[in-house]
């Protein structure tokens, strides 16, 4: 089922519902009772629970019960649906993740205008955080590197990724990382996409790149192994939502 073309603010609910100024405007009970869309058809497939509410207005909310962020992600049907998810369960950690201010540790309230908690004392704004990735898929001739992580199922493979470090620019950040995890130089950097990607706040800026000198050597703690793989002996690769897959995507198509 689609999502509406409305704005939407995103807000948490636990046991109950807060509107922007942190009043209860439904208790779930109410919110069940009411004229409820669910957006996506889930399965019950791990303990890990979010319960979002989407809301337009007093009026009327969509409830969307997920179980398993990543399962939920894998079955959204476009990049709006996804964005909606992830944007929501980022606002959610956000919420649970930052209830006092971090300049004089007075508890916050939410803003009456944006979605961001204000300090009453000291009038410090604390907006949901956002945190910078590079991600990026390196060529070489007819082959790509795919990397398996300390993070991984056993048998997957995956682009190269990392944090944006203060001070740095984003294709910076792709130089370093890759010499960093598996200690080669490349060069001709391109941007192809972004991605939100809600584990827990990442911003994922995806990259291709191409191979100029040196030998794999993984580093042998965030990577442990990592190889130049063709189009017809690819490994096991990440699944379709992912920005990762939609680099290996584009190797794959030969863009």
């Amino acid at each position: 089922m689609g999502l509406h073309e409305n704005n939407y603010f995103l807000a948490s609910a636990e046991s109950l519902l807060c509107d922007q100024n942190d009043r209860f405007l439904f208790s779930e009970a109410e919110i069940r009772s009411l004229d409820v869309e669910i957006c996506f058809d889930l399965p019950e497939v791990s303990d890990e629970y979010y319960r979002i509410a989407i809301i337009r207005d007093v009026s009327k909310c969509l409830l969307l019960d997920v179980l398993d962020l990543r399962s939920a992600l894998s079955q959204t049907g476009n990049e709006d649906e996804f964005a909606i998810l992830s944007a929501a369960a980022q606002v959610v950690t956000w919420h649970a993740s930052f209830k006092f201010c971090p300049r004089c540790a007075t508890e916050l309230i939410m803003d009456e205008a944006d979605l961001a908690k204000v300090c009453p004392s000291c009038g410090h704004h604390q907006y949901p955080r956002l945190s910078p990735c590079i991600i990026v898929l390196v060529r070489k001739d007819d082959k790509c590197l795919l990397a398996h992580s300390s993070k991984f199922k056993s048998g997957r493979f995956s682009t190269l990724a990392g944090f944006i470090e203060a001070g740095e620019s984003a294709e910076h950040a792709v130089e370093r990382e890759v010499m960093e995890e598996v200690g080669i130089k490349v060069k001709n950097i391109e941007y192809v996409c972004s991605q939100s990607w809600p584990f827990p706040n990442s911003f994922m800026l995806g990259f291709m790149a191409d191979y100029s000198e040196g030998e794999i050597t993984p580093d042998g703690e965030e990577i442990l192994s990592a190889d130049w793989f063709g189009v017809d002996d690819l490994p096991t690769i990440p699944p379709k939502f992912t920005i990762s897959r939609q680099l290996i995507d584009r190797f794959i198509e030969g863009i």
